[in-house]
């Protein structure tokens, strides 16, 4: 056998390993490039498919219009968040104040700063000083609302009472039914009187009626007028004796004007207005034949000029001054009321005139037009019926711790038939009020009413002054709201009142006289303790050395008046 040689054998190892190495290398290469080019296929694959959606579906102006517009919104609130951002952390000028004074502060010595918390320290104990007394005002001011509900609640109990354990025999049922329905739940009484023979018709709240005293309020002007009209200190036209103008007697006994009658009675004086109004029946029984009948109260040493307006001092029941206006409207004779028990006395009722008031017919007759205007224009307006002949006088004011709401009045005025008299107590009593219960009576009373539109014409008109005013609808307006007040201790009412007369007479509506400013030079009378100090303090012009003085009668022509006869 033969041997090759070992350099040949070399040769052949290296070529195969070579060969080999060359081999490996291919196939590694042609795997790393195997997943690259698999990969940009997929990719091209990808980008073509999305090209093809793009251009299926393209995106419209309206849309991209929409998401720009949501952009720039999203912009400006932000912008506008971190303005407020920027605003919120910038310190207000008291948190700048705060901090000076507290730099301040860091600067001042040891005095000033105890001195400077002394200053904090006084003012804090004043701060809850004022609290505490603001919460005692609070509380006394619940507790009086308290008492006065409490109060009002007992006159209404004491109505309540009353009425049940009244005496109804001989009255007229009916009547009285609609007197009791008319006051409702209020606290007051009613009395209905025939005008001619003094006969009770009805009497609601007997014990009130005649046991109890009132304050009249401005009832109390009817004496006034009378007492100024006899004294010659009101004239022919009805104006206050040398005042040169202003309102007459029937305009101030319709719209209650407290000045007006404050003038006559500081001329008049006390003394006389005690002798008028007894002339009229007030300060004495009126003869009733029930028990315990009231005399009432006279003035005796009070010079003050509410007097004469709001009737401090006086006190009435209704029956005396049912008794005084029907002898106002019957001839000047005072009428003696009778309860009638029994059917023999109702048929054989026969009228008892206690006595006159001794005057000339023209003096006391001078207050029945401005009792006609109270219910025609004035006061009374809108709770009677002036058609009917209604005549009378509302009044209010404070008495006793409440208010209390009047009225006196007749029907027919011409020929009186009955008397009507109402008097309400509690806190939203007022004078228009009673007049509205009197005219739901006057109704239920209406088929025995007669009225005569001349005769009441001719009472009406009694002397020469000039007819009412014909206002326009604002004036008449501004006078309604004032007449709400004006019986109600509210001079701010009279003066509304006279602005509008004024303006009405300057655009030419009316010649009547206006009224004049007062004398700026006389002494201020305020109200005595008989009126409520919580109430608004009434301040009126008064001439102290005029109130008593000795008046002598001034020669004035008295007007001529229309008297009627009366028939019995």
């Amino acid at each position: 056998m033969k041997f090759m040689r070992p350099e040949k054998h070399s040769a052949f190892a290296l070529l195969a390993l070579s060969a080999v190495f060359l081999l490996s290398s291919s196939y590694l290469e042609a795997q790393t490039k195997k997943p690259a080019a698999r990969s940009v296929a997929k990719n091209a694959a990808t980008a073509k498919k999305d090209a093809a959606k793009t251009k299926a579906k393209p995106v419209s102006r309206q849309t991209a219009s929409a998401k720009n517009t949501k952009a720039a919104q999203a912009k400006r609130t932000n912008t506008k968040s971190s303005k407020a951002t920027s605003a919120a952390k910038k310190p207000t000028a008291r948190e700048l104040a705060a901090q000076k004074k507290a730099a301040a502060a860091k600067k001042l010595t040891p005095a000033q700063q105890r001195a400077e918390a002394a200053k904090k320290r006084k003012l804090e104990a004043q701060r809850q000083a004022a609290l505490a007394a603001q919460r005692r005002r609070e509380q006394a001011a619940r507790e009086a609302r308290a008492r006065a509900i409490a109060f009002e609640n007992n006159l209404k109990t004491q109505t309540a009472e009353n009425i049940a354990k009244d005496n109804t025999e001989g009255e007229d049922l009916r009547v009285r039914q609609t007197a009791i329905n008319a006051l409702g739940g209020r606290a007051g009484t009613v009395v209905v009187m025939e005008a001619q023979t003094g006969k009770i018709v009805t009497m609601v709240n007997q014990d009130w009626a005649v046991r109890h005293g009132f304050k009249p309020c401005s009832t109390i002007k009817l004496v006034t007028g009378v007492a100024g009209l006899n004294e010659g200190l009101i004239n022919g036209d009805g104006l206050v004796t040398g005042s040169g103008g202003g309102m007459d007697l029937d305009d101030a006994l319709a719209r209650s004007n407290n000045p007006y009658f404050q003038r006559v009675g500081a001329n008049l004086g006390s003394a006389k207005m005690i002798d008028y109004a007894k002339r009229l029946g007030l300060g004495q029984p009126t003869g009733v034949n029930m028990p315990g009948e009231n005399p009432g109260r006279l003035p005796h040493g009070n010079n003050n000029p509410r007097i004469y307006s709001h009737a401090d001092d006086f006190e009435v029941t209704p029956l005396q001054l049912a008794v005084m206006v029907t002898a106002i409207a019957n001839g000047g004779e005072r009428v003696v009321p009778k309860v009638s028990k029994s059917r023999i006395e109702q048929t054989a009722m026969k009228p008892t005139v206690k006595g006159t008031i001794g005057l000339p017919e023209r003096n006391y007759q001078g207050v029945i037009p401005g009792m006609i205007g109270a219910a025609e224009y004035g006061t009374a307006r809108r709770g009677v019926d002036h058609n009917m002949g209604v005549a009378g006088k509302t009044g209010s004011c404070i008495g006793k711790g409440s208010w209390v709401g009047l009225f006196a009045s007749v029907a027919p005025v011409e020929d009186p038939k009955y008397a009507v008299v109402v008097i309400t107590r509690g806190q939203g009593e007022r004078g228009r009020i009673a007049a509205g219960i009197a005219g739901q009576i006057y109704r239920a009373l209406s088929n025995n009413i007669k009225p005569d539109a001349s005769r009441r014409l001719a009472l009406k008109n009694i002397g020469t002054r000039p007819a009412n005013p014909i206002l326009p609808d604002t004036a008449i307006a501004a006078i309604e709201e004032a007449d709400e007040e004006s019986d109600d201790d509210a001079p701010e009412a009279e003066t509304k009142i006279a602005d509008e007369k004024r303006k009405v007479v300057v655009a030419g509506a009316s010649s009547r006289p206006v009224g004049t400013q007062a004398d700026p030079n006389k002494k201020i009378v305020t109200r005595t303790t008989q009126s409520k100090p919580a109430f608004p303090t009434v301040v009126i012009p008064y001439n102290k050395d005029a109130a008593t003085p000795t008046v002598k009668k001034p020669e004035t022509k008295n007007r001529p008046r229309v008297v009627q006869n009366r028939q019995n």
